[in-house]
C-alpha cells in the first residue's frame, strides 16, 4: 500500500485569537470587557465618594481646624506627584496605542515607563508619610502637641485621619495598578498583544487612568484649599 505523504507547512502560525467560547464575535467580546470594567469603575466612583462626602461635611463643619492644619501638607511633594501621575497617564495612553499598532517594542517600553513612575509616586509618598511621623501628626498612633494652633488640635485629627485614609486607599489602588501592569509586561514579553486583541491593555489603562484621575482631586482638596505660606 502506497504511504500518502502530508505536506509540511513552514509558514509562521496566524495570530492566535482569544476569543472566549460564549462570544459570537471578538467586537462583542471588547464590548462586554469595557462594559465590565466600566461598571467597575463606577463602583469605584461610589467608594471614594463617600470618603470626598465625608471630607466635605467635616471642613464645613470645623474649617478653622482645617485651614491650620493645611500648613502641614507638602504642596512642593505633592505637586511633584501631580505631575508624574500626569505622565503615567500619557505613557499608559502610548501603551495602549502600541498595543493597538502591533509595536511590541513601543508597549513594552510605555509599560515599563509607567511603572517607573508609578513607583515614583510611591516613593514620594512614603517620604511624606515618613515627614507626618516626625513630625507627630498620624492620628491615634503618634499624635503631638499641635502647636501652631492647639485650640484646634482635637478637631485637626480629622483632616489627618482623612488625609491618611484617602490617599492610602489612593497608594492602595497604585500598588494593585503595579501589579496590573507588571502582568501585562510579562504578557507583551511573550508577545500576546496585536492588533486583533488589545483589549487587557486598554481595560487597565482605563482603571490606570481612573486612578490618577482621583489624585487629581484628592491634590486640591488636601493640600491647595486653605494653605498659605
Amino acid at each position: 500500500m502506497a504511504e500518502t505523504i502530508v505536506p509540511v507547512s513552514h509558514e509562521p502560525p496566524a495570530e492566535a485569537t482569544h476569543l472566549r467560547h460564549h462570544f459570537a464575535t471578538e467586537e462583542q467580546q471588547m464590548d462586554a470587557s469595557t462594559l465590565g470594567m466600566w461598571t467597575f469603575l463606577i463602583t469605584e466612583v461610589l467608594f471614594f465618594g463617600g470618603m470626598f462626602a465625608g471630607y466635605a461635611v467635616y471642613r464645613n463643619l470645623y474649617p478653622a481646624a482645617f485651614a491650620s492644619s493645611s500648613q502641614y501638607m507638602n504642596v512642593v511633594l505633592g505637586g511633584t506627584n501631580t505631575a508624574v501621575l500626569i505622565c503615567s497617564s500619557l505613557t499608559m495612553a502610548l501603551a495602549v496605542r502600541a498595543a493597538q499598532l502591533s509595536k511590541q517594542r513601543d508597549l513594552i517600553l510605555f509599560l515599563i515607563l509607567t511603572m517607573i513612575f508609578g513607583t515614583i509616586f510611591l516613593v514620594i509618598k512614603g517620604f511624606e508619610y515618613h515627614d507626618k511621623w516626625v513630625e507627630g501628626l498620624v492620628p491615634g498612633l503618634h499624635w503631638g502637641s499641635y502647636p501652631e494652633a492647639p485650640q484646634f488640635a482635637h478637631n485637626a485629627q480629622i483632616l489627618f485621619f482623612l488625609y491618611f485614609c484617602m490617599t492610602g486607599m489612593h497608594a492602595l489602588h497604585m500598588i494593585i495598578g503595579l501589579g496590573l501592569l507588571s502582568f501585562l509586561l510579562i504578557q507583551a514579553y511573550r508577545r500576546v498583544f496585536h492588533a486583533n486583541y488589545f483589549a487587557p491593555v486598554e481595560m487597565i489603562g482605563l482603571y490606570w487612568h481612573f486612578v490618577d484621575i482621583v489624585w487629581i482631586f484628592l491634590f486640591p482638596l488636601l493640600y491647595l484649599i486653605g494653605h498659605r505660606r
